[in-house]
């Protein structure tokens, strides 16, 4: 998927954040180029690691308060995959309807886009009397990889 806007996406979140009387700091300038300096998925400990390389006094709470800001102007989607801890897709705002393969071993996460699948959805949206706003499809696999070397070099981390 190419690289979204990211100059426009951070306009679009200082928008958001006036609306909402808050400000951009220097944190969350760092916690933003953080986020979309990346295509992978990541979860907000990643995030704080990343974001302290470009400013140190970035803090664990700006982070987890900031996540929720990101993905309530719609730049980011939190995922849970059932681990004890969320993942942040920071592809959401230029391609809100792709899929994910979660590897159950490895944990990589792969996005995909199908355009069997679009017509599958509008086709059992139409003939149910509905239209699609948004999917959401998930799918959980086991690694080939990791199943025949025991280790996945693939693995995120």
């Amino acid at each position: 998927m190419p690289r979204p806007d990211r100059q426009r996406l951070r306009q679009r979140f200082i928008e958001f954040l006036t609306k909402k009387d808050l400000r951009m700091t220097a944190q969350r300038h760092a916690i933003i180029d953080s986020v979309f300096n990346t295509e992978e998925h990541f979860t907000a400990d990643q995030l704080l690691e990343w974001s302290r390389r470009v400013d140190k006094s970035v803090s664990r709470a700006t982070v987890y308060r900031t996540l929720p800001l990101l993905t309530e102007c719609g730049l980011l989607r939190e995922m849970d995959f059932g681990k004890d801890h969320k993942f942040y897709d920071p592809n959401y705002a230029e391609h809100p309807n792709h899929n994910h393969i979660i590897c159950q071993d490895c944990e990589r996460i792969v996005e995909f886009e199908s355009e069997k699948i679009e017509e599958l959805e509008d086709e059992i949206t139409n003939r149910l009397g509905f239209k699609v706003k948004s999917q959401r499809l998930q799918i959980t696999a086991s690694c080939e990889e990791f199943k025949r070397k025991g280790a996945c070099t693939k693995k995120q981390g």
